[in-house]
């Protein structure tokens, strides 16, 4: 498809207008309505003056009027005294191709509206623009502070983007905020008992309406909290700061975009690129270095308390064990071996602290230059490893030097954390010798994620971060930035019976993953965490979840000895891509189970299969996907009969070889804490 644009200019001029023609019955509105005309996008200024916009869908109220604006720690607050003087319209469709993804080629479809605001002399004269897209699927809005003589720094206190949900329905969410970040366990709730929710949140209207708010293009600003007000009205409240200002920037720029997902059903929330849409076009050019792949690590035995980061006769990251995961990735083709603790610095307490960590110098029995050469000539890449401990300022120290060896030795993903308590981020100050104290998803750290990336991209080395702010759609702009976490992930496995239960990755689908890959490290097949804690898990739901949690780099984190006894389930994962040119979620409900078909981008086949939560279920498959005309081998990993995450009968999985064509049909049982993998072969 080819772009084409149409641009239209009004300008409501209010100047003759006298103070009585402000008032409600005569204020004018500015609307506006998705490509399809589902949405309807309205404009307005209340009895106060302040500017505020609603949304029906369907022709039914989704959103009520809401308040836009800001608070200022040095000013009068940009809410009230506003009047509409303006207002351009604009439309959109092209089609664009991702390097790596879900999907190879994205359409991107909108209208668009950008309102122009002044205050009242009283109220200082400032202008504010607020710029709308309305995609089919959803919504998308920021505020665009132009260049004017009335305001030359905005120093934000806090953001008044209000949305007043009008229909009354269910939410998934996670506590914004909180010790942890965003590991915690998701909650499901009626939408007026959410307190303050990290983004993104998914709700389900009575009416099945799919809601999920978002923000897309973080850049130089705090990320957002979802934080009700008052029954079912929810406001933006941004990450703190400990210098007063949540976000200070100089004019003009724009915030991160407000995105809403709308669907009809849960597969809509997920086959949605709202969020990648609303970002820049990559910056980074040719990135064909970066190569989607699976891979082991020298990480679950630290995980389990098996081996140690620490340097000592339990430390992990040794010559010789490397070089023992290197022959079992080359055996099973897997690309990359993740290897922690290979530097100097894990001695003592590091969490929190990370002052001691090298990033360059590697511990006396880990010779650096040694196990990349031998990973090279069996053709294999190490994944790096950036513990910080939460110190941005050691780490920035030392972060061109890092990559710059990385770079060297051919080390081309580097996986960074951030371990801290939310707040605990120790960066420089603003004087000499000055020490702050940072929220992982204030504006120091937004800018520091963002660095890192860009420093990494110099030296054609791809980013997975852990302990990360949240994932919003930056991975178009910088395909560079492959994955992070961003959610409890299989680590909480290893420490303690069911630490994950067995709703958390049928939920993950529909919250977390609706923002980007995550590095959840599935594959453990022993399903056994520290002291035999089992997991919440059958066999064939590890294998499901290589189709439900997507990223372009997936672990198989099970300690290499275990992995080798399970020969048929590693065939699967030995097999499985990490990048796909189609995916579509064909069966499945927030939080209760998800089935994904999955093309790989590099063949013909397809790969099916996903996870389920407590409740065993049968469903029914249809293979519509599938090219017309075709026969296709399925062999098929998927619950044994009687088996049950509650029980030893967990790893009981059964095998199956059968065909299929387009427009059969398949009914699939699902234990509980089950899942399935399927691969299908077209057939000559």
């Amino acid at each position: 498809m080819k772009p084409h644009r149409l641009l239209v200019a009004a300008s409501l001029s209010l100047a003759t207008l006298s103070a009585p023609a402000l008032a409600q019955e005569t204020r004018p509105a500015v609307t506006t309505s998705s490509p399809d005309g589902s949405l309807v996008l309205t404009v307005s200024t209340d009895n106060e003056s302040r500017a505020t916009w609603s949304l029906s869908r369907k022709g039914k109220l989704l959103i009520a009027p809401s308040t836009l604006g800001f608070l200022l720690t040095d000013g009068l607050n940009m809410v009230r005294g506003f009047r509409i003087v303006g207002s351009e319209t604009d439309s959109h469709d092209d089609t664009w191709e991702q390097p790596w993804g879900e999907r190879r080629f994205v359409r991107d479809r909108y209208n668009e509206v950008t309102v122009k605001l002044q205050q009242s002399e009283t109220q200082g004269s400032r202008l504010m623009n607020v710029h709308f897209r309305l995609f089919d699927n959803g919504i998308g809005f920021r505020y665009e502070l132009p260049k004017q003589p009335a305001l030359k720094t905005m120093r934000i206190a806090d953001e008044v983007t209000e949305f007043d949900i009008v229909p009354k329905g269910t939410a998934w969410w996670i506590p914004g905020g909180e010790w942890n970040r965003y590991e915690l366990v998701y909650q499901k709730t009626p939408i007026d008992a959410v307190s303050t929710a990290h983004t993104p949140i998914t709700m389900r209207l009575d009416d099945g309406t799919h809601l999920s708010f978002h923000e897309a293009a973080l850049v130089d600003y705090a990320g957002y909290r979802f934080k009700r007000v008052t029954g079912q009205q929810f406001r933006t409240t941004l990450a703190p700061s400990p210098d007063g200002p949540r976000v200070v920037r100089d004019l003009p720029f724009a915030t991160p975009w407000r995105t809403i997902r709308i669907a009809d059903n849960a597969a809509g929330l997920i086959e949605n690129s709202l969020e990648l849409n609303l970002n820049e076009p990559n910056k980074l050019g040719d990135v064909s270095w970066f190569k989607p792949a699976r891979y082991i690590g020298i990480w679950w035995g630290m995980i389990r308390n098996d081996w140690s980061w620490a340097e000592g006769p339990r430390h992990g990251a040794t010559t010789a064990r490397a070089k023992k995961y290197i022959d079992y990735a080359a055996k099973h083709h897997f690309r990359g071996v993740l290897v922690e603790g290979w530097n100097k610095g894990w001695n003592g307490d590091w969490f929190g602290h990370g002052d001691e960590f090298s990033f360059t110098r590697p511990t006396p029995d880990f010779d650096l230059k040694a196990v990349t050469d031998y990973a090279r000539k069996k053709g294999v890449h190490l994944i790096g490893h950036h513990e910080t401990g939460g110190n941005i300022a050691n780490y920035e120290a030392q972060m061109d030097d890092a990559f710059a060896l990385y770079g060297k030795l051919g080390v081309d993903v580097v996986k960074t954390g951030y371990v801290a308590d939310a707040g605990g981020i120790i960066a420089p100050g603003n004087r000499p010798g000055e020490t702050l104290m940072e929220w992982h998803d204030g504006q120091r750290m937004v800018n520091h994620y963002l660095d890192v990336v860009k420093t990494a991209a110099k030296h054609h080395v791809a980013i997975d971060t852990h302990e990360p702010i949240k994932d919003t759609g930056l991975r178009r702009t910088y395909p560079n930035w492959v994955s992070r976490e961003g959610a409890r992930g299989m680590e909480y496995n290893a420490w303690g019976r069911f630490a994950n239960g067995p709703d958390h990755e049928p939920t993950l689908v529909y919250t977390r993953m609706l923002s980007g890959p995550m590095d959840f490290t599935p594959g453990v097949l022993s399903l056994e965490g520290a002291n035999h804690a089992p997991l919440a898990s059958t066999l064939a739901k590890q294998l499901g979840v290589y189709l439900a949690i997507y990223s372009p780099i997936q672990m198989a984190a099970d300690f290499v000895d275990q992995l080798e006894q399970y020969p048929r389930e590693m065939d699967f994962i030995s097999s499985v891509p990490t990048d796909w040119a189609e995916s579509h979620l064909i069966a499945g409900e927030v939080g209760d189970y998800a089935i994904f078909a999955r093309k790989d981008r590099n063949s013909r086949r397809w790969f099916v299969g996903g996870v389920n939560d407590a409740t065993a279920r049968t469903v029914t498959l249809k293979f519509d996907f599938l090219d017309p005309g075709k026969t296709y081998q399925v062999k098929i990993w998927k619950d044994g009969d009687g088996a049950t995450y509650l029980t030893e009968t967990r790893h009981r999985i059964a095998y199956e070889t059968r065909t299929v064509r387009k427009g059969d049909t398949m009914d699939l049982w699902l234990a509980p804490g089950g899942g399935a993998a399927m691969r299908l072969v077209p057939q000559p």
